[in-house]
């Protein structure tokens, strides 16, 4: 098993109940990546539906989580020929930290045509973009990233106000991404609004959703995650990611709280 499949494993508990564990080496400061929290919630649901490929999924963070067993409740909403849906709570320590709906399907069953008024930006490949160092957060111990653009801020600390990061994104232990793993990619580079203001001690995340198209290829995925509005300190983020193939394979957004130090 990789590293990433280690740190999202579930097991059953009961007839509806599976239970995770929140390990070290995917932490943002003391507390666990959202995308690596949706992911383990994405693996339960997966056991506990007929249709094992999330092809939507929305979670709700109502808490921090911390190290340590989180428990997983699943209610199957509906299972049809095509998508299974699903609500899952995650518990942990008798609190509500997250809330999760989510759509299932057989994506590798989907036919039909492809399409899209985007193109997929052009960037600096994978292997001449060193990946960002450590810096004290920890998810780096699991996740490479290399940002080949907006990356100037974690070098030099000059912000290019483009509310965008380009880059690419790869699991450090060398092992290939798959859809679940997508779940987590799409909470994995920095706020775009770090590009804007500087690199912001913390930027929680209220709300994401990620609906994902496709298995990735083997190799690094390209991502583009961007913002454009900031309201009274509530952001989105717009996330594209694809594989190594140039195949759009997940898009994401979500809603942050940012917290700007007045000087």
């Amino acid at each position: 098993m990789s590293k990433f499949e280690q740190a999202t494993a579930v097991v059953k508990t009961g007839e509806n109940s599976w239970r995770g564990e929140l390990l070290p080496g995917w932490r943002i400061g003391q507390v666990p990546n959202g995308g690596y929290v949706l992911a383990i919630a994405g693996r339960a649901l997966a056991e506990a539906l007929p249709h094992s490929d999330p092809l939507s999924v929305h979670i709700i963070y109502t808490a921090p989580t911390v190290l340590g067993p989180v428990d997983c409740t699943v209610d199957v909403l509906r299972v049809g020929g095509s998508t299974s849906h699903a609500a899952l709570s995650m518990h942990q320590q008798g609190d509500l930290k997250a809330y999760v709906t989510a759509c299932y399907s057989d994506l590798g069953r989907l036919q039909g045509e492809s399409w899209s008024s985007v193109e997929r930006p052009v960037i600096t490949p994978v292997s001449e973009v060193p990946a960002t160092g450590g810096h004290g957060i920890e998810l780096r111990e699991s996740v490479d990233q290399h940002y080949a653009s907006g990356g100037e801020v974690f070098r030099r600390g000059d912000p290019d106000g483009s509310g965008c990061f380009n880059g690419w994104l790869k699991l450090r232990d060398g092992s290939d991404p798959d859809l679940l793993s997508l779940l987590l990619f799409a909470d994995c580079m920095a706020p775009p609004v770090f590009t804007v203001y500087g690199a912001l001690h913390w930027v929680p995340t209220l709300e994401l959703s990620v609906q994902l198209r496709a298995a990735p290829a083997p190799g690094p995925v390209q991502t583009r995650f961007r913002s454009r509005y900031m309201t009274d300190g509530i952001v989105e983020e717009d996330g594209e990611i694809w594989d190594s193939t140039g195949k759009l394979v997940a898009l994401s957004r979500q809603t942050s709280k940012v917290r700007v130090q007045k000087s």
